[in-house]
């Protein structure tokens, strides 16, 4: 990846989103993330990326708002230079609750943050991108699979993998490709929010044929190939992470 190449990751407080911003500062790229709050999760992220030899450029925002992901987007841009070459969505937010119990507010804010953001923040990177760009979405197994207390996120990263193969087709003539990242269980923070988690990780062990559950440095790890040169041949494909815990019956 050229060091001149500029990447603006959303979400970049989390444990997943701090693996990307590193991995691509470590080739030289130069990277902007968002965080929506709380200085503790931006600080690690920002000292994680010096200490790879990088830096990277907070930008705080909320994507719930109507103003949310155009102020994300002229945020990065200011710190990129005007353009982006790889743009990857990986802030999420999520109700774990049985759908009868979600309330219009909560499915609106869940599909705004989940969808909406991408929709509306990749309709305005893209005319800074030039051949070779990359947009990348992080999805997650809901989007097949029905998962107890998970209908609400389950059903909003459906609807931003449909997006995904959309911009695919529109953008692809450009030289511009879009592809998602499905990660299987992964522990990070966020899992504790899962009244189950303990029942999770126990099965996502036992059942993944590798014998080891994915971490947030895989998910990045396919993240740099996808947006490689040698990656200019996939597009519009959703890529499973979950050493192969989903083949089996």
């Amino acid at each position: 990846m050229s060091e001149s190449r500029r990447v603006f990751i959303t979400g970049g407080s989390g444990a997943i989103g701090r693996a990307l911003a590193v991995r691509f500062a470590s080739t030289g790229a130069r990277v902007a993330f968002t965080y929506f709050m709380g200085h503790e999760g931006m600080e690690a992220t920002s000292a994680a990326v010096r200490d790879a030899g990088g830096e990277a450029v907070p930008v705080q925002c909320n994507l719930r708002d109507k103003g949310g992901p155009t102020e994300a987007v002229e945020g990065a841009l200011a710190a990129l230079g005007g353009g982006v070459d790889v743009f990857v969505s990986n802030a999420a937010t999520g109700v774990l609750k049985p759908l009868a119990d979600v309330s219009p507010k909560s499915w609106q804010g869940v599909l705004q943050v989940n969808a909406g953001a991408f929709l509306e923040m990749t309709r305005q990177l893209a005319p800074t991108m030039e051949a070779g760009g990359r947009v990348l979405a992080l999805t997650s197994a809901g989007s097949l699979r029905a998962l107890e207390h998970y209908g609400a996120i389950g059903a909003s990263k459906a609807a931003l993998e449909s997006l995904v193969r959309a911009f695919a087709m529109e953008l692809g003539p450009r030289g511009i490709t879009v592809n998602a990242i499905r990660p299987g269980v992964v522990d990070t923070p966020a899992l504790q929010y899962f009244p189950n988690r303990e029942q999770m990780l126990e099965i996502a062990r036992m059942r993944t044929p590798t014998g080891r559950i994915a971490t947030p440095d895989d998910v990045a790890d396919v993240a740099l190939f996808l947006a490689s040169e040698q990656a200019g041949m996939i597009n519009g494909e959703t890529i499973t992470v979950d050493g192969g815990y989903s083949i089996l019956a």
